[in-house]
C-alpha cells in the first residue's frame, strides 16, 4: 500500500509561475548594480540574469533614466553588455515553520548545515507590509529570564521588549548572545548573524550556542564577504521567521548580530543606486530602514518577540549615528565596557551605563529597591575610585563610600558569571535581595 503524493508544494510553485515572459538585457555595470533595458518590473521583484548558461538571481532596487537597476544575489562574473535578463514576476519568499528548528540557513533560506533540504508547506515573503498595530500590541507585563545575573537583576527584560547590546569589537557580544540563546525562558530563538566573520560562524554555533541551544533555534547566516543585498536580506529573513512563530502564539527571542552591519549594507546599496551620503557617509535610507526593522519585533495579540540587537560601536563612541538612532528606537540598552573586559570581568556589562525601560512593569518594588541599591554602590565607588586607588581616602570619612567599599566584592561576585553557567531569574532576585536586605 502506497501513500498519496502530497502535491501542495507543487501547486504553490505553479501559482507563482507567470505565463508571460518579460525579457531585457544588461546595458551597463556600475559598482554593485546592473543597469538593464527592456524590463517592466517593480522594486523588490526578482529577475534571472542568464550568465553563460548559469542562472543568476538579482533583485530590482531602483530605476534610472528609463533603465532598471538590479543587484545580484550572488557572484556576477561573466556578465557582459547584452546579457539576457528575465523578470520572474515574483518577490522573495522562503519556507517557514517547525522544519526550520535546529537548522542553519543562508539569507535565501537555503540550508548550509549539510543536513538535507528543508521540507515545508508554508512560505512567507520576508518584507512585511507594516509592523504590528501599536494599539493591538499587548502590554509587557512578564519578565524574560535570560539566565544572566547582570541582566536579570539590575536590567530585567520583559517578554516583547527590544534591547540593544552596544559594544566595541572583542568585548564579548557573541558570548553574551550565546548565553541568552541557551538559557532564555522563551519557546524559540531566532539568531541572525549578519555580516559575520566566516571563521566565527561555526565557533558561535558549536561553542557559544551549543547543541541544546541549537535544537530550539533557527540560525540565519550571511558572512562579511557576501553581497550587500544578501546581508540586508539576512536581517529581514531572521525577522520574518520570528514573526511567523509569534503568529503561532510563541514567545520568541530574536538575536541579531549586528545591526551595524545591516546599516553598512544598506549604505552600500544606497550609494550604488545614486543616493547622496548624509551623516558620516550613511545615506538617508539607512535611517529610514532601521526603525522599520526594529519595530517589527515586540509583542502582538498572539505572541511576543523579545529582540536583542547588537550594535558595533565604532571607537567606543556611543554618539555615532547608527548607535544613536538604534538607542532612541529600542526599549533599553546594555553597554559592554572594554575597561571591565580588561579587568577580566565577564560579562562585561556596564550596569551604570545600561537601562531597561520596561523593568518597572515586570518587577516587584522589592526587586527594584535592591537593584537601585546595587547601582548606588557602583556609582559611589566609581566617583571615589581615584581617591581610593591613590590612598587619599581615609576610612570613616564618608559612610556611603565605606558601605560601597564593604559591599563591592559581593556586588562584583554577583555580576560576574561564567559563560557556561546559568542562574534562573528567581534565584537571581533572591541573591540580589540577600545582598541588600535593608531594601526589602
Amino acid at each position: 500500500m502506497t501513500s498519496a503524493l502530497d502535491i501542495r508544494p507543487f501547486t504553490a510553485m505553479l501559482r507563482e509561475v507567470s505565463p508571460i515572459r518579460c525579457v531585457g538585457s544588461v546595458q551597463k555595470v556600475i559598482g554593485l548594480t546592473l543597469e538593464a533595458e527592456g524590463l517592466t518590473c517593480e522594486v523588490g521583484e526578482l529577475c534571472t540574469v542568464h550568465v553563460d548558461g548559469r542562472p543568476l538571481r538579482a533583485e530590482v532596487v531602483g530605476f534610472r533614466d528609463g533603465r532598471t537597476l538590479l543587484m545580484p544575489l550572488g557572484e556576477w562574473h561573466g556578465v557582459r553588455p547584452g546579457t539576457v535578463v528575465e523578470a520572474t514576476g515574483a518577490t522573495f519568499s522562503v519556507p517557514m515553520g517547525t522544519p526550520l528548528l535546529g537548522r542553519v540557513i543562508d539569507a535565501l533560506g537555503h540550508p548550509i548545515d549539510r543536513r538535507g533540504p528543508i521540507i515545508s508547506h508554508e512560505r512567507r515573503h520576508i518584507l512585511a507590509d507594516s509592523s504590528p498595530d501599536p494599539l493591538r500590541r499587548i502590554p509587557i507585563t512578564r519578565a524574560l529570564s535570560t539566565g544572566v545575573r547582570a541582566i536579570d537583576g539590575p536590567l530585567t527584560v520583559g517578554r516583547g521588549q527590544r534591547m540593544g547590546i552596544f559594544a566595541g569589537s572583542g568585548v564579548g557580544k557573541s558570548t553574551l548572545l550565546g548565553m541568552i540563546a541557551r538559557n532564555a525562558s522563551s519557546d524559540i530563538s531566532v539568531i541572525g548573524l549578519i555580516g559575520e566573520r566566516g571563521r566565527e560562524v561555526r565557533e558561535f554555533i558549536e561553542r557559544d550556542l551549543g547543541e541544546e541551544g541549537l535544537r530550539r533555534s533557527v540560525v540565519v547566516v550571511t558572512t562579511s564577504d557576501q553581497p550587500a543585498l544578501l546581508r540586508l536580506k539576512g536581517a529581514w529573513l531572521a525577522t520574518a521567521i520570528a514573526e511567523h512563530f509569534r503568529e503561532q502564539g510563541a514567545d520568541v527571542t530574536l538575536m541579531m548580530d549586528s545591526v551595524t552591519r545591516f546599516a553598512m549594507a544598506q549604505r552600500e546599496i544606497g550609494l550604488a543606486t545614486g543616493e547622496p551620503p548624509a551623516v558620516k557617509g550613511y545615506t538617508p535610507s539607512v535611517f529610514a530602514l532601521l526603525p522599520r526593522l526594529l519595530e517589527r519585533s515586540g509583542s502582538s495579540e498572539r505572541g511576543t518577540i523579545t529582540g536583542f540587537y547588537t550594535v558595533l560601536v565604532e571607537g567606543d563612541d556611543l554618539t555615532e549615528p547608527v548607535t544613536d538612532t538604534v538607542r532612541g528606537t529600542l526599549d533599553g540598552h546594555i553597554v559592554l565596557s572594554r575597561a571591565l573586559a580588561g579587568e577580566n570581568h565577564y560579562p562585561a556589562i556596564d550596569v551604570l551605563a545600561s537601562v531597561s525601560r520596561v523593568m518597572p512593569a515586570v518587577t516587584t518594588p522589592q526587586h527594584r529597591a535592591a537593584a537601585a541599591r546595587l547601582r548606588e554602590v557602583l556609582s559611589v565607588y566609581q566617583n571615589a575610585r581615584d581617591l581610593v586607588n591613590i590612598g587619599a581616602y581615609v576610612a570613616g570619612s564618608n559612610p556611603q563610600i565605606d558601605f560601597a567599599l564593604r559591599m563591592l566584592p559581593s556586588v562584583h561576585e554577583f555580576l560576574r558569571q561564567r559563560s557556561t553557567t546559568t542562574t534562573p531569574i528567581d534565584d537571581t532576585v533572591a541573591r540580589l535581595a540577600a545582598l541588600f536586605p535593608e531594601a526589602n
